[in-house]
């Protein structure tokens, strides 16, 4: 479970402070996959961030009992001098993984070819994300965190990733933020919108959809 205690996020801005979450507690229900909406520049990659544990709340607590892999996609992480190869031996020790394992897995999803023995400060964009969604995809984690990694590569590509999510989906829970509705439909039963720093809970997506449309008009 993930628990949110008294959480809230603020920036500072040259126009003041931004409060991005105002102080919300809130449990995400274990084995529930959910999908957060909201409009651009609402926070919604911010508060993933946070429940990820890659970025601090400014007040409050965030308890994570399961474990949560990092935003799917989120190449921040990978040390540019080092090869795509190199990096995946290091996630692996980390996560107690089978470093075998994950490289041909990765190998096969990626389809990178040479460029995973090449420095990863070489590949493109995209390059990464495939990269790291990939291996989100090698370790078993019990929560997935998504940030609109569906628009990475061909379509081609993209259906693959669609397989991907749908298997781990009945094994695992998903967080994933999206602004294609029928993504989140096809992966999300439950729905959270984040709107003006307000976070909402919906305990079905197409009731979470019908309020996000709402509030976008």
């Amino acid at each position: 479970m993930i628990e949110l205690i008294n959480v809230s996020k603020t920036y500072r801005t040259a126009n003041g402070v931004k409060q991005v979450l105002k102080p919300c507690s809130l449990s995400f229900p274990k084995g529930r996959n959910i999908g957060l909406l909201g409009i651009n520049g609402a926070g919604k990659s911010t508060l993933l961030r946070m429940i990820a544990g890659s970025e601090a709340p400014t007040t409050g607590l965030i308890k994570r009992n399961v474990k949560m892999s990092w935003p799917l996609g989120f190449a921040g992480g990978f040390n540019g001098s080092m090869t795509g190869a190199e990096n995946l031996r290091f996630v692996s020790r980390i996560y107690g993984a089978d470093i075998k394992q994950v490289i041909e897995f990765v190998k096969e999803f990626s389809e990178l070819g040479d460029y995973l023995n090449m420095p990863i400060r070489s590949y493109s964009s995209g390059m990464k994300a495939r990269l790291a969604f990939g291996l989100s995809m090698a370790i078993d984690f019990d929560c997935y965190l998504v940030d609109e990694i569906t628009g990475v590569g061909d379509r081609r590509f993209q259906e693959k990733c669609r397989d991907a999510f749908k298997a781990r989906s009945e094994t695992s829970s998903l967080i994933m933020v999206s602004h294609s509705m029928p993504t989140l439909k096809e992966h999300c039963d439950m729905g959270l919108v984040l709107s003006g720093g307000e976070l909402t809970f919906f305990e079905d997506i197409n009731d979470a959809i019908e309020n996000y449309l709402t509030l976008s008009k």
